[in-house]
């Protein structure tokens, strides 16, 4: 259940409408690191969160604020957007320099669409997509990309903050600034809390660690001879995962197989262009995909009795 409260987190009271402005800042609203992505983000990590007590409060809190974000941003564009026009002519336009670079830099879907408000859409007009959010499940992975999402949302921030000198819209940008200097903090607390909490080895997600292959795990390959890489952190030292390994680094790396990135023969009712080299191709017919799915699972039978 959410409860709406009528007032804002923090207040959104620009100086004077900016129909420019606003069109920049529905950016930090539906780009792919506004604050719809955030709040979608987190909404669905609590969720799906299977750890009741702190984990689920935790990311239901912030996910909560992030509506109250939206809600922030969708007012002081309505308010930027306020007696920016909804028709003018090519006359109206050359006769008055001001109307001609608001129209020049307005969104015309802030006229046409929405009337006046604010969009789920980016600076440019893409409309915003549930392919921007993280929610694996997995806590500890989830929680590195909230890090990042704060890290980017921060960034969008900050350069919109540097376009404006209404001090009105700065004092709202300052109290987001600030939200997502703590909410990065917040995400690596989080890390750390699943660490000393014992669901989380260490700050690296390790599923199927003992099936994985040891040496490329901890190794840097370079693919430029005259490259410096070598000399940062990443390529030498003691291993985050393992302080008794060491990383190693491979300098002008080489190819560890003799397999050539070549698939089959086609088939030749797809009508590929084929040389022949590899012989002919097999037709991909419904009793081909039969024959094909059984021996699919006679090769996972086998492999399972290998194990």
């Amino acid at each position: 259940m959410f409860k709406h409260v009528d007032y804002l987190q923090f207040q959104a009271k620009p100086e004077k409408p900016d129909a420019l402005l606003a069109r920049k800042m529905q950016e930090l609203v539906g780009g792919q690191f506004g604050e719809m992505t955030v709040m979608m983000q987190y909404l669905w990590q609590g969720w799906s969160c299977r750890v009741p007590g702190k984990y689920k409060d935790m990311i239901m809190d912030i996910a909560t604020e992030e509506i109250g974000h939206v809600e922030m941003l969708t007012t002081m564009l309505a308010r930027l957007l306020e007696g920016a026009p909804g028709e003018a002519t090519e006359k109206a336009a050359a006769a008055n320099p001001l109307l001609a670079a608001v129209l020049g830099g307005m969104s015309p879907q802030h006229a046409i669409v929405s009337g006046g408000s604010a969009l789920p859409r980016d600076s440019e007009g893409t409309p915003w997509n549930t392919g921007y959010i993280v929610a694996s499940g997995n806590l500890l992975a989830d929680f590195r990309s909230n890090v990042a999402a704060e890290a980017q949302s921060r960034l969008m921030t900050s350069r919109v903050y540097n376009m404006t000198d209404d001090r009105g819209v700065k004092d709202m940008l300052q109290f987001n600034l600030a939200r997502d200097t703590y909410h990065q903090q917040q995400w690596l607390l989080g890390i750390e809390q699943l660490i000393a909490d014992g669901l989380a080895d260490h700050g690296i997600e390790n599923s199927n660690a003992e099936d994985e292959k040891e040496e490329p795990g901890r190794t840097f390959y370079s693919f430029d001879p005259a490259s410096t890489a070598g000399e940062g952190r990443w390529a030498q030292g003691p291993t985050l995962v393992d302080p008794e390994k060491e990383y190693i680094y491979v300098p002008d790396a080489q190819p560890l197989t003799d397999d050539k990135p070549l698939g089959p023969a086609p088939d030749p009712k797809l009508y590929v262009t084929y040389d022949g080299s590899m012989g002919k191709g097999k037709p991909g017919t419904g009793a081909g995909a039969h024959v094909q799915g059984a021996a699919n699972v006679v090769n996972k039978i086998k492999g399972a009795l290998k194990d």
